[in-house]
């Protein structure tokens, strides 16, 4: 069943527009009677039947509440450096499928992209509406943010104290994701962010300063992996650590 995000609480009877309007009427070609999935801003998913169509607007009405919350039970921001286009797209969708609160989009040293406002912009409005379309994909019970494109140090040096920072670094050899993992659990930590690298590495100035930051340097085995590889297998780990990828969430 398609599935829709509405900015605001459901009711009743409820108006949808803009671009998911658009795509029921033009793309779907929906008809008065047939039902969609409608997800409001406080994760309550519905069945909404479809009763009326103008130039511009569907009307719905409630056919009845649905019981499906599909969040995992802690906040994962993916902070990968700026990849190539189409790598960092799979990302992107791919993190918001594994169950991802946000992703924060980075430069650093080596990134082989750069981009100036005008296209960061538009690559942020891009990543967001690919991370839209995941969620409605996938099942998922809230949207994620891309937020706009920051500096890797900054960001790093600026976050939460109560954060796990995952510094995945290809030259740690000592400090697995798993071991790091466990004593965060005993901690009894709930929010983590995955820093991933860009094609090209972290370089040394920038690995010390991710250090100081506090965050965790960790390997994630033996073999080189690309980018966009290393952040789906580190965001998957977390997630089966945190009991959300194994079948019940919570459970064994």
């Amino acid at each position: 069943m398609r599935r829709l995000f509405y900015r605001g609480k459901l009711a009743d009877t409820i108006t949808i527009t803009g671009p998911d309007a658009h795509h029921l009427m033009h793309v779907m070609r929906a008809k008065p009677g047939q039902q969609v999935t409608v997800v409001d801003d406080m994760g309550q998913a519905a069945c909404m039947e479809m009763t009326d169509f103008t130039a511009e607007t569907v009307t719905m009405k409630l056919v009845g509440l649905l019981d499906a919350d599909t969040e995992p039970p802690v906040n994962i921001t993916l902070a990968p450096c700026l990849l190539k286009a189409d790598k960092m797209e799979l990302v992107v969708q791919k993190a918001v499928e594994l169950g991802a609160t946000a992703v924060a989009p980075l430069r650093s040293r080596n990134c082989v992209v750069r981009y100036d406002a005008k296209k960061a912009a538009q690559r942020q409005q891009r990543w967001q509406k690919i991370a839209d379309e995941a969620a409605k994909q996938c099942g998922r019970t809230s949207l994620i943010e891309v937020a706009a494109i920051a500096d890797l140090i900054p960001y790093v040096q600026g976050r939460s104290g109560h954060t796990k920072l995952l510094f995945c670094y290809e030259n740690e050899t000592q400090q697995g994701i798993k071991k790091t993992l466990r004593e965060a659990a005993e901690e009894g930590v709930k929010d983590f962010v995955i820093l991933i690298g860009p094609e090209g590495g972290f370089t040394l100035e920038e690995a010390e300063a991710i250090e100081q930051a506090g965050g965790a340097s960790v390997t994630l085995g033996p073999r080189i992996l690309r980018a966009e590889t290393a952040a789906v297998a580190a965001l998957t780990v977390v997630q089966y650590e945190n009991g959300d990828l194994g079948g019940i969430t919570g459970g064994e």
